[in-house]
């Protein structure tokens, strides 16, 4: 279907329980249901989830420019969470429980008003393509909590050294002068820390037992964490720097992108390929995503891109690489395999 037409894409909201495209599955390892899918509908699903993903972090640039940071995602969470949530239940997902609201205003706090109110916040202070290079942190981050949890008994040496030069690259872009301009330490910090905060987010998922219903699932964290976006926005006087006459077109514009396509059409993609492609193909987007980030924001909106910047990203996507294809020494804990659980690095049901 993905591979006849574009506009299908779409077609992977028509199902509250499992999203599919194309041809028929068959049970996998353990009992699981494995998606068939082509090897054309594999390659434009990953094109998918790498252009998309690696585009929205020009998008919050664009539209933070004329929106302040915690409404524009405020807005994005709660208008694409409400549109799944709505979608999922006509097509027969049950109802939540109370405790599933609880879990996901939990995890919307982490996912959404920590790890992307922070990064739109920083986005003001940074280039798109640094930020999206020190998102690209967090599957190390994911390894030092699994370590910290008992999830993996110890730290390979070939995630130890992917982990050493991943942040060794963070120290290289970090560094003073970069973009010829003296970096603003807090906001990087600040990006760093949403990564944190998100792997620390997806650790919760998995302990948690949401909705057997994907869709619903996320939907369920993307409102929760919306209206906490807002609630917060309105504390902190966000409001106060929105004014309709002078919203700029390009930032709704790229508002409406990152609801749309970055926030449901990508997770619907995502979404399939966790049953349709290995877990060693769907980690490929956490090295992915940074490059096309930092070659858009060189193209399109005259970032800088020098040779410390070029060798930083190389360091760090070659850190990352080591780490997601490591052998995991331990067991992962057992999830009831929930899309929320294999987040993409800051941007995955929004970013």
């Amino acid at each position: 279907m993905l591979s006849e037409h574009p506009s299908q894409v779409l077609a992977l909201l028509r199902s509250g329980n499992k999203v599919e495209i194309g041809g028929g599955s068959s049970l996998g390892q353990a009992g699981k249901r494995k998606t068939t899918a082509s090897k054309t509908q594999l390659v434009l699903a990953f094109a998918a989830i790498y252009l998309i993903w690696g585009s929205t972090y020009l998008g919050i640039r664009y539209a933070i420019e004329t929106i302040p940071p915690l409404l524009m995602m405020g807005i994005r969470h709660f208008v694409a969470g409400a549109l799944v949530y709505a979608w999922a239940r006509w097509r027969g997902a049950p109802a939540p429980q109370a405790k599933h609201w609880a879990y996901a205003l939990i995890a919307g706090a982490l996912l959404f008003l920590g790890g992307h109110g922070i990064l739109a916040w920083a986005e003001q202070r940074v280039p798109s393509g640094l930020a999206a290079l020190l998102c690209a942190t967090l599957p190390l981050w994911s390894v030092l909590l699994a370590r910290v949890d008992g999830t993996e008994r110890r730290i390979g040496m070939r995630a130890l050294a992917g982990i050493l030069l991943g942040f060794g690259g963070v120290a290289l872009l970090i560094g003073p002068d970069l973009f010829g301009q003296r970096l603003d330490l807090l906001a990087a910090g600040g990006v760093l820390s949403s990564a944190l905060l998100w792997a620390v987010g997806t650790g919760y998922t998995r302990r948690v037992r949401m909705p057997n219903s994907k869709l619903l699932s996320a939907a369920m964290q993307m409102l929760s964490g919306g209206t906490l976006l807002l609630l917060t926005g309105v504390f902190t006087g966000d409001t106060s720097g929105l004014h309709l006459a002078d919203v700029a077109a390009r930032s709704v514009l790229s508002l409406a992108y990152l609801i749309v396509l970055g926030s449901i059409v990508a997770f619907s993609v995502y979404t399939w390929l966790v049953s349709a492609s290995s877990p060693s193909q769907l980690s490929t987007y956490a090295y992915v995503n940074p490059v096309i980030a930092v070659f858009l924001g060189w193209a399109l909106a005259g970032e800088a891109l020098g040779v410390r910047t070029i060798v930083a990203t190389l360091v760090i996507v070659a850190g990352v690489i080591l780490v997601s294809t490591r052998r995991k020494l331990a067991p992962a804990v057992e999830t009831d395999d929930h899309v929320a659980q294999l987040r993409p690095a800051c941007e995955a049901t929004g970013d």
